[in-house]
């Protein structure tokens, strides 16, 4: 492995937040013996996803795999020779997004055996497969972001690009290994525990080693954004808000705070205590502003981007703007578990959100 692609970390984080040193596109970073920190190139905003690789005697793992496009193909074939012909033997996917599942059938071409993942991700994504192909899906989806307050020419362009989505993900694995909590795997030399939580997906899997004292985190805790929590259009009265925040206490009580954390998007980072107290402050917060915003008057689900957000989205991004619909119904279902907002539906069709509380 060439020494000019190739960085090894003498040791781990020295103090919570403190950032390491990523590696270039396509390159490997060692983070722990036969534990390889590379990235594979995505559009958008995000930029890449971090990509995990372990090497034993036998193959290959690698954790995540980006989404299906010809960059992520370059940057895997470069990611795969650097490691001499050792062949790949397992893919594992933290969640169903299609950042971490686009490349998973790809890299089974490649010679993977094994495809792993918890039962509730493989079997949504299944789902979304065949809703893909299901155009009463797209008119399902639609009339969903209407109620939301979205206008018609965003909601036109949400059509369009749900009909895309299929070609971000190579040809999904017909079948899989599960995931389940609890489970132990050792990787690399590493005995990894499978740590689930929900709220960002559905049964998204972390994975933990205590003797290592690494955290694989996935998109359950990241360094500086924080993940997206949607209520989707064939589960509009759930509450993903409370599930996701009970899934951090989770980690909280079960992995202790000097982990070095190993997240899907930005740098690996210690003080995962301090990160999940920030994350759900920041929360709470935004919750609060959302309660004020309602005692004044009735508002539709896309009055409230500001309020939450800090910013006005537009729809000329219908990514952001579609996350945001989410997220937003996310808060607000939450505070309707708790008996603090009700919704009513106008003579529009638009759903108006109001506060209970004087």
């Amino acid at each position: 492995m060439p020494a000019r692609r190739r960085l090894v970390l003498s040791e781990l984080a020295e103090k919570a937040h403190r950032v390491v040193q990523s590696p270039e596109p396509a390159g490997l970073v060692e983070v722990a013996p036969n534990l390889f920190w590379s990235r594979i190139p995505l559009p958008g905003k995000l930029n890449h996803i971090n990509v995990w690789l372990f090497r034993d005697d036998d193959g290959l793992t690698v954790v995540d795999s980006g989404m299906y496009n010809p960059a992520a193909e370059d940057a895997w074939r470069s990611v795969l020779a650097e490691f001499g012909g050792l062949p790949l033997k397992r893919v594992i996917a933290t969640h169903l997004h299609i950042d971490h599942i686009g490349m998973a059938g790809w890299l089974m071409e490649q010679g993977a055996s094994e495809f792993w993942m918890t039962r509730q991700e493989y079997l949504t994504c299944r789902l979304h497969a065949a809703q893909a192909e299901d155009e009463s899906e797209v008119q399902a989806y639609c009339d969903f972001q209407r109620a939301s307050g979205w206008p018609e020419q965003a909601i036109d362009g949400y059509g369009n690009n749900l009909r895309n989505r299929a070609a971000s993900i190579y040809r999904f694995p017909k079948s899989y290994r599960r995931l389940e909590e609890g489970q132990e795997l050792v990787l690399g030399g590493h005995r990894f525990r499978v740590v689930t939580g929900n709220g960002h997906s559905p049964e998204h899997a972390c994975l933990y080693s205590e003797e290592s004292r690494l955290l694989i985190s996935g998109d359950q805790v990241l360094p500086g954004i924080s993940s997206n929590i949607s209520v989707m259009h064939a589960e509009p009265e759930a509450n993903p808000m409370a599930d996701w925040l009970s899934s951090l206490q989770k980690l909280k009580r079960e992995i202790p705070a000097d982990v070095l954390v190993l997240p899907a998007h930005q740098q690996c980072f210690e003080g995962l205590h301090a990160r999940i107290d920030e994350l759900a402050d920041n929360q709470e917060r935004a919750l609060a502003r959302l309660r004020q915003a309602l005692k004044r008057e009735p508002k539709r689900v896309v009055d409230l981007f500001e309020v939450l957000f800090g910013r006005d989205i537009g729809h000329d991004n219908l990514l952001i703007f579609s996350l945001a619909t989410g997220e937003t119904l996310a808060c607000l279902n939450y505070l309707m578990n708790l008996a603090e907002v009700e919704r009513v539906t106008g003579p529009d069709g638009v759903w108006q959100y109001r506060s209970l509380k004087a």
